[in-house]
């Protein structure tokens, strides 16, 4: 049984081996200057029947599924009446169910009130995936964002308050060598004050398709990062994390030159020795060639 996806397709590393179905198309914002993901797709909401239909095949298909993921990059802006059924029929249908997970953006969590996402939560939406992206709020106007670094923050630990898990990504090199500073410095601190489940760092690789609107937008020469500057990132990325909660980190994405991961905080030393390390050894990074965003 093959499910009827619109591509483009996206969802997390960690949905690898999750059932995907997508309740929305493309993204309400699709704004952020980085990100071209759902650029070639008009947002809109799937009906009801289209989508049942879908999650009937597939639980014919596929009974023993434990893992769903909701695409595309909205599933958030749902109304959560709408939401709250799709979780549970879900559920009803996969009787081996475990979790159900989506992405979400800081300001549909922000429309939401606790009580809405308590309901969701309680249905069985368990995961949501943010981005940060940034804790500079002259970065996150940079890239137009829609969210400044208190909004992120209000955002995130809403999320965590009512329940759910919650894994967030950060882009290395997203303020250029310009903003450098300002950038570790600011991400580092609203991870700190979030504390999430799960923190992945991502390098920036601008795709053609949004390269001039992203320059545009910046408003001055963006100068990129080089390698040993991203290390650089990473290491004051880690020094300056001070979680209340534990955060397993993952900077293992493809789109980076260097690999590393653990736990905060019980993690950060080795993990600051394994970066000391890797700066000595270039050999140990990986090829321009092998890396994707």
């Amino acid at each position: 049984m093959m499910l009827n996806y619109d591509y483009p397709l996206y969802r997390p590393p960690s949905e690898a081996k999750s059932t995907i179905f997508q309740v929305t198309l493309g993204c309400s914002f699709n704004e952020c200057s980085f990100c071209d993901m759902y650029r070639s797709k008009e947002y809109s909401e799937r009906p009801w029947e289209e989508i049942k239909m879908e999650f009937d095949m597939a639980a014919k298909q596929m009974p023993d599924t434990k893992k769903i993921f909701l695409a595309d990059g909205d599933a958030l802006n749902l109304q959560t009446d709408y939401m709250i059924k799709i979780v549970k029929y879900l559920y009803e249908k996969f009787p081996n169910l475990e979790r159900i997970s989506c992405y979400a953006m800081p300001m549909n969590l922000l429309k939401k009130t606790p009580e809405e996402l308590k309901k969701m939560h309680e249905a069985g939406l368990d995961m949501l995936y943010l981005g940060i992206e940034s804790g500079s709020d002259i970065i996150l106007k940079k890239v137009t964002k829609g969210a400044t670094s208190q909004t992120i923050i209000r955002a995130c630990r809403k999320a965590i308050d009512t329940g759910y898990i919650l894994s967030c990504m950060v882009i290395l090199g997203l303020g250029g060598k310009t903003y450098t500073k300002e950038h570790i410095r600011g991400t580092a601190e609203v991870l700190s004050a979030v504390s999430p489940h799960y923190s992945a760092a991502l390098t920036l690789i601008i795709e053609p398709g949004v390269k001039d609107e992203f320059m545009t937008k910046f408003g001055e020469p963006f100068v990129p990062i080089t390698d040993s500057e991203a290390i650089d990132e990473l290491e004051n990325l880690v020094a300056n994390i001070n979680a209340k909660n534990e955060i397993i980190f993952r900077a293992n994405h493809g789109s980076n030159a260097y690999t590393v991961k653990g736990t905060f905080p019980q993690d950060k030393d080795s993990m600051l020795e394994k970066i000391s390390w890797m700066k000595k050894h270039p050999e140990v990074i990986r090829p321009k060639g092998l890396r994707g965003f």
